[in-house]
């Protein structure tokens, strides 16, 4: 049931938590942007214009005409490799069968698979914290509470089914990339068949290792340019996320809870050397992200401390932001 999961996520935890997400990419898009600003800048101004002043179709795409636009001026400037494109097959397989989960089948190692598994469960425990900020910050950006429906434990559990699949040939976890919710934000595009052909054309496009070494031959300056943008804007949301569902910071439990979220999840991404806070437990190494660090917390102050004052349900134009427009 939605309202019972959301009495412990509240716009006092969610919306710093969203804030949070933003705030700690931003140093990867500056980092990207570093390698060449002129790039970057292209991207950055290419996507203003087209979001601002564009019209029709250029109004919808302007991430895309960003990064084409920057990775012609790459090109021109001779900041592009297509070395590794030129020797890329056509056609092949986007993994190696030692690389997944079958091969354990050939040399099982019960000891590998045991530390594997206590270690992944605390990091699946914090990208659900990760989840449910994200889908608050998509239910703020389109307007529809999908926090209620289709409801938390169906967009959980796709996004564990998602993950259990894609473990099995070796890919990444799957993650609700808050990036994605600054994409809707710029171009309005809220319809979920949109994504459903982009994930399509995803699957399809990925045996084929020479486009994979095309999208790998773009510079980093400009992913850094348009992540720019993307990561500042996921921010934005959560500063919108708190605002809008008028968040009384005059609170002292609301600005302890809000103060401590920031601090520990940007703190701890930049002040430690592993930018995470790392600890053994029966000869097992445990890494938890400040985000999830920070996360948690706010999480359990909300719990403790007393003078809740959100409870979900009660205003459902505030829960999904009807009333207000990026």
């Amino acid at each position: 049931d939605a309202k019972k999961v959301m009495r412990y996520f509240p716009p006092i935890v969610t919306g710093p938590i969203i804030i949070s997400i933003g705030l700690t990419l931003s140093s990867s898009a500056i980092g990207n942007c570093n390698a060449n600003w002129l790039i970057a800048l292209v991207a950055i101004i290419v996507v203003i214009i087209c979001n601002i002043w564009g019209k029709g179709m250029v109004k919808i795409v302007p991430i895309l005409l960003g990064v084409v636009a920057s990775y012609v001026v790459a090109a021109i400037t001779g900041n592009v490799d297509f070395t590794a494109v030129k020797e890329a097959a056509w056609i092949g397989l986007p993994f190696k069968m030692e690389d997944t989960v079958f091969s354990i089948f050939k040399e099982p190692d019960t000891s590998l698979i045991i530390t594997s598994i206590v270690t992944i469960v605390p990091i699946a425990v914090a990208t659900i914290v990760e989840h449910i900020g994200d889908i608050s910050a998509i239910s703020s950006t389109v307007n529809i509470n999908y926090i209620k429906d289709p409801g938390l434990h169906r967009t959980l559990v796709g996004d564990g089914l998602a993950t259990t699949f894609a473990s099995l040939f070796g890919a990444p976890a799957n993650t609700t990339y808050g990036e994605n919710t600054g994409v809707l934000a710029l171009t309005k595009v809220y319809d979920p068949r949109v994504i459903r052909l982009a994930a399509l054309f995803s699957i399809l496009l990925s045996f084929s290792p020479k486009v994979a070494a095309l999208i790998s031959s773009m510079p980093a300056a400009t992913i850094g340019g348009i992540s720019l943008i993307l990561y500042g804007m996921i921010s934005a949301i959560g500063v919108r996320n708190v605002v809008e569902n008028k968040v009384d910071l005059s609170k002292g439990r609301n600005i302890i809870i809000a103060a401590l979220i920031l601090v520990l999840s940007i703190g701890i991404k930049y002040g430690t050397e592993a930018e995470a806070i790392v600890f053994n437990i029966s000869n097992v190494t445990i890494s938890l992200s400040g985000l999830a660090v920070g996360a948690i917390i706010g999480i359990l102050l909300n719990a403790i401390l007393p003078g809740k004052d959100y409870e979900f349900g009660k205003d459902p134009r505030a829960d999904s932001s009807a009333d207000l427009k990026v």
